[in-house]
């Protein structure tokens, strides 16, 4: 079995993502299932294939002393190498030096606006809801070790921020599991754009609009589950009701608004599909997340630490994300009617109407893929609220507990 580690990278300043190394044949044993583009370390002695010679656990000596100051601590860990069939024990005498790396730390300041648009451009990335399975296992096993302080040896810092960056597109912030596809950030890209262009083409007739309409809360029902605040469960029977009242909202608001602006300039009735969306988000995200507007949601110290419960701060965390969701999809939904209204009275558009509905989806991506990060960057998804704001008798218990020493406790607002 060989210590896999990424080959260095020269004439290549800054950091950079790792390429998806592919699967190796099972038939070559756990000594050669390395990726291509990993090789052993130089300086460290191999381990035999498993349950022969040394065995899995064994302790390689160094060949030599040939990169001084390179490794530090004396541990052993073990490790699985992106793109591997096998589980492959990265097992060593010395570890690459990454004791003052926090892999938790943001890579932007979110105190800043800036600062969290480039996180969320990082995270909300369309290209991870194609990474295998397996690799984002391999990127979860990564951050729990580093969050250990126990990395394989050899790990190169880029290694852990590309790890960290499937972690965060793919795994629940409270949780840690697993996200479904569909309901990832990283997903409103491919899905909202064609749902969102096919709302905008179809607008004219009921059943089209009661159909579009029907599809795109379905997605949003699914999106708000998947990104709620997971310390406060819902019931299935709260999910259904949150997902027929916001599709009933939607379908009234955009037949009843068609209804009323069928003598208005047609460019009024190509908005009545944001209208509706609006509306619907309105009442889909609260009513999906219910539970915490009559429990509270879960809020912590600056340690992580659980203090309590505090509706107070699920209202404003709710608010938060149904205006960033209405952000996100306001400009294009707003001035994509106005640029096709433009463009369909052009003569060579008129020849090519079966070109509209493709066109308004790739344009509805163009404004996602700016959008998604904006909008999810208005507000920190690790809220701060002062502890004055919360109520009463919770307040109590946390003076009672530290005094003057927390003015402000932490929660996550969701998605």
């Amino acid at each position: 079995m060989r210590k896999c580690a990424k080959a260095p990278a020269h004439a290549m300043g800054g950091l950079r993502e790792l390429q998806r190394p592919p699967p190796a044949p099972l038939d070559q044993g756990v000594e050669k299932a390395c990726p291509r583009g990993w090789r052993e370390p130089p300086g460290l002695g191999l381990v035999e294939k498993e349950g022969r010679g040394a065995g899995v656990g064994a302790v390689p000596q160094p060949r030599s002393s040939s990169h001084p100051g390179r490794f530090s601590r004396r541990v052993v860990t073990g490790g699985i190498c992106p793109g591997t069939r096998s589980t492959v024990l990265c097992v060593s005498k010395m570890e690459a030096d990454l004791s003052g790396f926090n892999i938790d730390a943001p890579r932007w300041d979110q105190r800043t606006f800036l600062g969290r648009v480039k996180h969320f451009l990082n995270i909300t990335d369309p290209r991870t809801v194609f990474v295998s399975e397996r690799e984002l296992d391999w990127a979860k096993v990564m951050v729990e070790k580093s969050r250990m302080g126990v990395v394989p040896p050899g790990t190169q810092v880029e290694q852990l921020l590309y790890a960290k960056k499937l972690y965060d597109s793919a795994f629940h912030p409270d949780t840690g599991e697993k996200m479904n596809v569909i309901g990832r950030m990283s997903f409103q890209l491919p899905g909202g754009m064609i749902i969102t262009g096919f709302m905008l083409q179809f607008y004219r007739t009921m059943p089209a609009v009661i159909f579009w309409q029907w599809v795109n809360q379905s997605f949003n029902a699914l999106v708000n589950y998947t990104n709620r605040n997971a310390a406060s469960p819902t019931s299935v029977r709260q999910m259904a009701l949150s997902y027929f009242t916001a599709t009933t909202t939607a379908v009234a608001t955009a037949v009843g608004m068609n209804m009323l602006t069928k003598k208005a300039p047609p460019l009024v009735g190509r908005w009545v599909p944001f209208a509706a969306v609006a509306a619907a988000n309105c009442v889909n995200i609260p009513m999906m997340r219910q539970q915490e507007l009559i429990k509270g949601i879960c809020v912590k110290d600056r340690n992580e630490n659980e203090i309590g419960h505090s509706r107070r701060a699920a209202a404003i965390g709710i608010t938060q994300v149904v205006i960033s969701r209405i952000t996100m999809s306001a400009p294009g939904m707003i001035l994509l009617p106005v640029i096709m209204e433009r463009l369909e009275k052009l003569h060579f558009m008129q020849k090519v109407k079966v070109l509209h509905a493709p066109l308004q989806v790739m344009l509805s991506g163009c404004f996602l893929i700016f959008m998604v990060p904006v909008a999810c960057g208005l507000f920190p998804q690790k809220c701060e609220l002062p502890v004055s704001y919360l109520e009463p008798k919770l307040q109590d218990t946390i003076k009672a507990k530290y005094g003057e020493l927390e003015p402000y406790v932490y929660f996550n607002k969701g998605l």
